[in-house]
């Protein structure tokens, strides 16, 4: 059976952002999937960040996740693996990868070379889900989740900006972005 990944990352952040180059992964959520949208699997692991270990107020109150979760944390080097190993055996029926924008291909991309880490997602197509959503609804520009859950008659479940709950939020989209 055919599968799509989607991801969702929460990084480190202060109210009116950093560049990415300084932000760090604290959550990832993955949500495999069938093409319809709907769940077979879920991945879901906090990240201890390591240049910046405290999370600012604003990125907490935005993520709802509490320092003590982060402290409790591994970091990324051993994290990552244990989601390689998580989706090693589904590679073989993944159609391709995708998240809501562009920013989490680009900061796994930036992390990824940081830690020197591997990754099988490196070989397989990434999607920006927000740019395909945009373009099967003929919007003049892209709309955030939210608003792309809202232009298609649905609510957001679960709590915004948390990994999984954001990922399997996109995952609802799916069926709606590729029946154009």
């Amino acid at each position: 059976m055919r599968q799509w990944l989607i991801i969702d990352l929460e990084a480190t952040t202060e109210e009116g952002g950093w560049p990415v180059e300084e932000m760090e992964i604290i959550e990832i959520g993955a949500s495999l999937v069938a093409p319809d949208g709907h769940e077979l699997e879920h991945f879901r692991r906090f990240v201890r960040p390591l240049r910046r270990p405290c999370l600012t107020a604003f990125c907490r109150e935005l993520t709802h996740i509490s320092q003590s979760q982060i402290d409790g944390a591994a970091p990324l080097g051993q994290v990552w693996p244990q989601f390689e190993r998580w989706l090693e055996p589904h590679l073989p029926h993944l159609v391709g990868w995708g998240s809501w924008g562009d920013y989490d291909r680009r900061q796994l991309q930036l992390e990824w070379q940081r830690y020197q880490l591997r990754s099988s997602l490196q070989a397989i197509p990434h999607h920006n889900l927000k740019q395909d959503f945009a373009r099967s609804r003929r919007l003049a520009r892209p709309v955030g989740l939210h608003g792309a859950l809202q232009l298609t008659g649905l609510q957001f479940q679960g709590q915004q900006h948390r990994a999984l709950e954001d990922a399997r939020n996109t995952a609802r989209l799916l069926p709606l972005i590729f029946a154009a």
